[in-house]
């Protein structure tokens, strides 16, 4: 079953995809938001394209695991991209996200103006992967599976 998953900003929207196992998350590329209308079609448009059954969103909660004015406006996105996209939207704990992925940038020498496309990206991934990271594994603990 392929997820969607979305690092949703106030300029863009990075995106990542798991595989059909829902194993592993990829980047696909971020999407400039234009307006909202047109960022949750191109959202639903990406999860019908790549069949994915599932839309996992990044909730940027406060340090002290709070729900500020930033995760308020991701939590108003969810709730109007359910409709449009038809398929179950979740919320996951990005706490330091975007700080993990701009490291992890650095770390690989990504210049300062390649950062800014691609941090989205990644903070995208790594959303995606720990929700699929955290997910029960019944067929993988199964071995009758």
């Amino acid at each position: 079953m392929r997820v969607l998953g979305l690092d949703v900003g106030d300029r863009r929207i990075g995106v990542a995809l798991s595989d059909e196992t829902g194993t592993l998350a990829s980047p696909l590329p971020t999407l400039e938001r234009v307006g909202p209308r047109q960022d949750l079609k191109a959202v639903a448009a990406l999860a019908r394209a790549h069949g994915a059954r599932e839309i996992v969103v990044g909730l940027p909660r406060t340090l002290a695991g709070e729900i500020g004015p930033q995760a308020e406006k991701v939590q108003a996105f969810a709730q109007a991209l359910r409709p449009v996209a038809q398929v179950p939207v979740t919320f996951w704990d990005e706490r330091l996200t975007t700080v993990m992925a701009e490291r992890a940038l650095i770390e690989g020498e990504v210049s300062r103006r390649r950062r800014k496309g691609l941090v989205d990206q990644v903070a995208a991934v790594l959303i995606l992967q720990s929700w699929l990271d955290a997910r029960p594994r019944a067929a993988a603990s199964d071995p009758t599976a």
